[in-house]
Parts: C-alpha cells; structure tokens; sequence
C-alpha cells in the first residue's frame, strides 16, 4: 500500500460535454422598419422570447444572444461595416457603452432588467437555458473610458487605440489593456459577469479570449466555478492551436474550433481524430458551420445541399455544436472580399419570416438530428469516433460507438455517418467498416435505419454509397442491435 499526493477534482454538469446552441440577435426579433420613413423600430425581449418555442421545438438547448449593451455613437458603424453609419443604422452589439450604461447595462430599445428576466423565465419554460455573448473591449462612449483612461492603450498622439484584427478594423472599439490595472479590471469584469449570473444566465460565449493574459482567465474561471459550479464558458479562439489547447487546460468549458474551415473529407476526417484523440482529455469542441462572422467558401457555393450536409457533421461530429440564426434559410452571398455574409447582421436590423423558415427542410432536419443526439449516448461522447476508408476521397465515413459497458442502458450504441463533400454531383464508392473497432465481428451484417434519408440498409463490412445532392448528401445510419 503507498498513498499519493492529493488531487483536487472538479466535477461539471453534462452540458459542458453536451450541448446544442441556436444564436440570435435580440434585437432583430420582432423588428419592424416603417414603410414609409424607412425608419426602423428594434425588437425586444418581449419580441425575441415568441421565438423561443420555434428554437426548443427544433431540439435546441441553449439561446445563445448577442451582445444586449448599450452601443456607443462615436465611430458607429454602417450597414456591411461601412464608416459612415447613416441616421437610424443601429450600430454593432460589440461597440460596446454609451450613456446608458455599459457591460452591466441593457440596452434601452430591447427593455429592462425585468423584461430581460422575463425572456430567462420563459427560455427555462420551454426547455431553453440563455448564454450571452462576453466581450470585453469598450466603445469609445463606454464610462470605463472616461473613469479608467488607464485601462486602455494610449498612442504618442494622446488617443485611444483601436482594435484591429487584420485585415479586419474596429474603429468603433477601444480594446482593453490589462497592464496598468490589472486587479481593478478583474474585479470590475468579475462584478459584471455576477450581474447577469444573478439575472439567470448560465452559459457565456467569450469573444477573442486568447486576446486577454491567461492569468487573468485561470483566476475568472476558478472563483466563478467555486462560486457557480453551474456556469459554463465557450471559448470562441480562432487562432494558434496551442493557444486554443491552452485556454481549454486553464478552465474554459467548450471551444469553438477550425471545423469550419475543414473543406475536404480528407481534412475533416483528420480534424475529427483529432478533436476526439488525445486533445478530449482537456479541450471539449463545439462544432458551428456558419456564425455572424464566418461564411466559408464551400457555404458561399454550396446551395441547400452544403447547408444540410454541414449541419449533420456539426451535429454528429462532435457533442456539442451551434447554428446562427437564418442557418433554415441557407443566408449565403458574401460581402465582397471577406468571408462574411452581406447585409450582416452585425450592422442592421434583420427580421426573418419564420412561418417560412423550412422551405429547404433544414428545421425538420435539426429537428431530426438533436432528437438522434437525445436517444443515442453515441452522438453525446467526444470520444469513440473512428474515420473508415473509402474508396471515393469526396466521402468521409466516421462512426461513433459507446460499448454495452460503457452505456447507460447496458446495450452498445453505433451510429455511422457517411456524407458527401460534393453538394453539384452525385457521388458514389465503398466504404470499409473496421467492424472490430465497433465490436463487431468482420462476416456480421448490419441492418441499419437512416435517420436523414427514412431509409432501412443491409450493410456488411465493405458497402456501396451513392448520395445525390438532390435528394441528401448524408447518412446517420444506427446500427440495430438484436
């Protein structure tokens, strides 16, 4: 008998593995703009909470809002980031403070304190728990200018900087310098995010934390697990693997990741190893195929059939993954030069017609897809996942599997997900079930139920695939167990 030194444990809820996010800008929910003036009336929370029974129906499990501050007046940006806002242009959530307040205020157009407690009740009423976005950077009308010049870098000239993400410019925002104040602006962000821990929000999005020292986070993350143990963090890092794998070690529950720059099966099939390999013992993924900000190429180009295909990866790739809102209307013209959608939301009101939100089928397919991740413990474990050859490289075959012993009904759980990364053409080849790796002997044949397609298989350890785009470009084939 020897002992070892002690270890603490942190023990946290599943939806720090497992979680299903649908983002939207409050504002954009139930606003009108006057025919005649043109002048715009902004959604509420009173407005925003009638879609809350549309998110939960699909299956969702998080409402993920935008930025609900104040936005400053001074450098407001214009539709599609223009320099210029014109009379009415409501300005960008991120430009954050003004008069009204900043990180601890609400926005006065969207309501109060009260009324954004109302929208919290209502979200929990229907299944739903509210994230909200944490950014921390300041417009320049934000009191933290004024009150703490210090806590921002000042150029030779005397001004403010701006933030800059090249090739991209922020003249509307002042990025925050911890340097000269360290303590005081850990307190002042640690009070703010209590406000709204208080408020009943219970998940944070958290803008370019790689841009912010680690110290900083390790000790956020820590006082706020020890006092809120409930609250969960997603990291939203593009940017060098080591620091995304460094923010994950330090605390952050979740992780936005280079999914969605993955264009190829070859590509994909590597980042899913990966993600489910080693890296899953520290860093949890959460899969979006398109945000406010990213519109990929293969998203521009891909029409109806891409938009599907990336939700089933998103959505059986990982545990946890995400859809900005207008995803059901496959919104994909770009601004020119950037990979963004133009008219972004960003920058001006956008009401959406959800009475015709399915006309590509893509709600009944997340529909689909977060009931598949509710019955089966497969699709809700990062680990388990295993990439098959095939004999086409514009297919990817991956399975996830949990065996009997390992499984909360005491049955092993299989599900095998083919998709297409050609969206104009059909496809077609074998694939190569490595049948052991899912605890099935090599002569055994599979009856498996297409979850997408409606279709019921006989598969063995090598089949044939053909995905039309014009009908799915996806298989999320269970195994049935007999």
């Amino acid at each position: 008998m020897t002992t070892s030194r002690e270890y603490p444990l942190l023990i946290q809820r599943e939806k720090a593995l497992v979680s299903a996010w649908y983002e939207i800008f409050p504002r954009s929910e139930g606003a009108k703009q006057n025919k005649r003036t043109g002048e715009w009336t902004s959604g509420t929370f009173a407005t925003a909470a009638k879609r809350l029974p549309g998110i939960a129906d699909m299956g969702f499990d998080v409402v993920y809002l935008t930025p609900i501050h104040p936005i400053g007046a001074t450098h407001r940006k214009g539709r599609n980031n223009s320099l210029k806002a014109e009379p009415g242009d409501p300005g960008s959530p991120y430009a954050i403070g003004a008069a009204e307040g900043g990180h601890d205020a609400l926005h006065p157009e969207l309501g109060t304190m009260r009324s954004f407690k109302a929208f919290v009740k209502r979200a929990r009423e229907v299944g739903l728990e509210v994230a909200l976005d944490v950014a921390l950077q300041c417009s320049p009308d934000h009191p933290w200018v004024t009150e703490h010049p210090e806590w921002f870098t000042t150029r030779l000239d005397g001004t403010i900087a701006y933030a800059e993400n090249p090739p991209k410019k922020y003249q509307d925002i002042y990025p925050l310098n911890f340097d000269n104040d360290p303590e005081g602006i850990y307190h002042a962000i640690r009070d703010m995010l209590e406000v709204w821990i208080q408020a009943g929000v219970t998940l944070f999005r958290v803008d370019n934390p790689h841009t912010k020292p680690l110290t900083f986070w390790e000790r956020l993350l820590r006082e706020i697990a020890e006092a809120h143990p409930e609250v969960i963090f997603l990291s939203e890092a593009f940017t060098r693997p080591a620091m995304m794998h460094t923010l994950a070690k330090i605390g952050f529950h979740q992780s936005y990741t280079y999914f969605t720059w993955r264009q190829n099966a070859e590509e994909m099939g590597e980042y899913l190893e990966e993600v489910s390999g080693d890296a899953s013992f520290y860093m949890r993924p959460n899969f979006w195929p398109t945000t406010h900000d990213i519109l990929t190429p293969d998203m521009q180009h891909g029409g109806p059939a891409i938009f599907r295909m990336r939700a089933v990866l998103a959505a059986t790739g990982a545990p946890s993954y995400g859809i900005y809102t207008g995803y059901e209307f496959v919104e994909n013209v770009p601004r020119p030069g950037v990979e963004e959608q133009i008219d972004n939301e960003k920058y001006e009101f956008k009401p959406r017609d959800w009475a015709d939100a399915d006309r590509y089928g893509i709600a009944t397919l997340l529909r689909t897809l977060n009931q598949a991740r509710r019955d089966h413990v497969a699709l809700r474990r990062l680990r388990g996942l295993r990439v098959h050859p095939t004999t086409n490289p514009q297919l990817l075959c991956f399975t996830r599997h949990v065996p009997a012993a390992e499984s909360p009904t005491g049955t092993s759980d299989t599900v095998i997900v083919i998709v297409s990364f050609d969206p104009h053409h059909v496809q077609s080849g074998v694939v190569s079930l490595d049948l052991a790796a899912v605890g099935i002997e090599d002569d055994a044949r599979l009856t498996v139920d297409d979850l997408v397609g409606g279709a019921t298989y006989t598969w063995g350890k090598d089949f044939f695939v053909r995905l039309d785009p014009a009908v799915s470009l996806s298989h999320v084939a269970v195994v049935r167990h007999t």
